[in-house]
């Protein structure tokens, strides 16, 4: 398995570098591909303009690569929506999407739901929490689905700081998604960043997989896509450092146990009970205890879903 893992970094682990923009330029040109941008967004309005302004400059005004950049916001209570309208992005709530199904909090869900109000046949998912955003984290991504066939979906890879630390983030990666992964599915051992929130795929392949609707999504596309094309079909780039907003203790074991329920779900479906976790806090009493449900719940492949194949078809 170490030489399969040594093989596919060797193949399907790149730089930005190695493609520049003219070069995707010209593939799309060729192939006549079309890309969206998606950012998921829950009150990020000190992130969310300077994302979508840098990618309309320098990815849609200086050249033509991504042809539409979309804002889905989840409820936030801030200027988020106001803030990345202003800044040229066309802004869709998540509960006017595909109304029929009642929507429930979580990431994935997110994902899940901008398939409907998108059109690229290539998908770049962007966190909307990032600082000091580069384009590269689009470009780079994207760049292997225009020039190389064979590949489906792509992570970014990159250096992800841990401020005030000198150390890195990625403690949820580290602690519990890479543990899964190099134990029950090693062929995916080769991924930096595997929980990473920017990634590409095309939208024939994202239309076939279930999505979890929280923080498992990553963990549970990454596996359910290597069971449906093979691991020569995902590919993972450099794009340099990622900065962005870093959550608490607390909400990293939350984050924790639905990765860890989205992977048990992969190794073993059937009769298996609702978890819930239980954290500590403390107060002026002592510690009281704090119970959360562990998110479960995964959307069909969209392929399933009768408004997008009206949609599609249409």
């Amino acid at each position: 398995m170490l030489r399969e893992v040594e093989s596919w970094l060797s193949t399907r682990s790149w730089s930005v570098t190695d493609r520049p923009l003219h070069r995707l330029m010209a593939a799309k040109r060729a192939t006549g591909s079309t890309v969206s941008v998606v950012l998921p967004a829950l009150n990020e309005e000190e992130t969310v303009g300077e994302i979508v302004s840098v990618i309309r400059h320098d990815l849609m005004q200086q050249v033509p690569l991504v042809d539409e950049i979309v804002v889905v916001d989840s409820g936030s209570t801030d200027r988020t929506s106001a803030v990345a309208a202003a800044a040229g992005a066309r802004v869709v709530h998540r509960d006017d999407i595909l109304p029929r199904i009642p929507a429930v909090p979580g990431k994935g869900e997110v994902l899940w739901r901008s398939l409907l109000v998108t059109s690229g046949d290539i998908v770049c998912f962007v966190d909307a929490d990032l600082k000091e955003f580069s384009s590269d984290f689009v470009s780079g991504i994207v760049g292997p689905l225009l020039t190389e066939p064979g590949v489906d979906l792509v992570k970014a890879m990159y250096d992800r700081p841990l401020a005030g630390t000198g150390g890195q983030g990625g403690r949820v990666t580290e602690l519990m998604a890479r543990p899964l992964l190099n134990m029950h599915w090693p062929q995916l051992a080769g991924f930096v960043q595997p929980l990473g929130g920017e990634y590409a795929a095309r939208r024939s392949l994202l239309e076939q997989l279930p999505f979890p609707v929280g923080y498992g999504v990553e963990l549970g596309m990454l596996v359910d896509a290597l069971h449906l094309v093979g691991l020569d079909a995902l590919a993972q780039v450099d794009v340099g450092v990622r900065k962005h907003r870093h959550q608490d203790g607390q909400a990293l074991g939350r984050m924790a146990a639905a990765i860890y329920r989205t992977a048990q779900l992969r190794l073993a479906r059937g009769h298996l009970i609702r978890p819930s976790l239980t954290q500590f806090e403390r107060d002026r009493d002592g510690f009281r205890p704090r119970t959360y449900s562990v998110d479960t719940e995964e959307r069909p492949p969209m392929t399933e879903i009768s408004e997008y194949q009206r949609r599609k078809a249409a």
